[in-house]
């Protein structure tokens, strides 16, 4: 079966370091070392899981004081890795106004990029300010999707106040709005959204143009409500994402086997909805 995994982050040095002073809080979080790849190694762990891998940019340069994961570097990883990196996502930071605004345009129009991840709490913002909209208004011109994190992070968890992020960014109703304010720009949301969820599992049901990818989370954990809805009231709402390095895809792919679902909701999660959704 092909597995198209939407939400990869590079794993490299240049992905560990964007992230500053977050990196120490993140290996509490997962409870291991939290520390960089080589390429090769990376596209290797793609091969052996067998996925069709997404990059993610990152760009968190207002909150880190810290050069981004540029579009530039994961589109050229993507193109020197074309047999198993088949997209790859932009980043751009919101509060860089125009110079934002170009940098969208030059991610579509020249280096061919799928669309755009926003990772909210550690950005520090809600997407559905309207100080933000004329880049969306930018992107909507673009006519690519977003991708959007939804529920709690790991980025600064346990840590005194955060680290100055707030889980609230991040909550299903600012995407609620924002679909309804770009009826025509498709949005994933991404990760369960905890502790969220059946606000989230709404928002996907009400907006025709929201759909949903489930990074980041053990399926095991996930809500028995969100089990039951994935195999029927969403089954062409929902796609496979991992968060990579996060999970290690072998638990993931034991785990979603566990839970059981038809052959027919495997495609469709697995690969079907991201292909008629993303053309992917």
């Amino acid at each position: 079966m092909r597995i198209i995994d939407l939400h990869c982050y590079p794993n490299t040095e240049p992905w560990i370091k964007c992230q500053g002073p977050y990196v120490d809080a993140l290996a509490k979080y997962w409870n291991r070392t939290w520390t960089w790849k080589q390429e090769d190694e990376v596209v290797a762990e793609f091969a052996k899981a067998g996925v069709e891998a997404v990059l993610v940019a990152l760009d968190l340069e207002t909150t880190t004081n810290t050069p981004p994961c540029s579009n530039e570097y994961v589109k050229g990883m993507q193109e020197r890795h074309p047999d198993r990196i088949i997209q790859s996502w932009a980043a751009v930071d919101p509060f860089k106004g125009e110079i934002a605004i170009q940098q969208a345009k030059k991610a579509i129009l020249e280096l061919k990029m799928l669309g755009f991840h926003f990772h909210p709490i550690m950005g520090h913002f809600a997407v559905d300010d309207r100080r933000l909209y004329p880049l969306f208004e930018t992107i909507n011109e673009l006519k690519v999707p977003v991708m959007i994190d939804v529920g709690t992070t790991g980025m600064g968890a346990g840590m005194p106040g955060g680290m100055g992020a707030r889980i609230r960014h991040a909550h299903p109703s600012a995407i609620d709005n924002l679909a309804c304010d770009f009826p025509n720009m498709n949005i994933i949301m991404a990760h369960p959204g905890w502790p969220w969820v059946d606000e989230t599992t709404a928002v996907a049901l009400h907006k025709g143009n929201v759909f949903w990818e489930m990074s980041g989370w053990a399926p095991k954990y996930l809500p028995a409500q969100l089990k039951t809805d994935i195999r029927s009231r969403l089954k062409d709402k929902v796609m496979f994402g991992s968060d990579y390095p996060s999970i290690p895809y072998d638990r993931l792919m034991k785990e979603w086997a566990e839970i059981g679902y038809s052959d027919a909701v495997m495609e469709q999660f697995f690969h079907g909805n991201a292909e008629r959704v993303l053309g992917l």
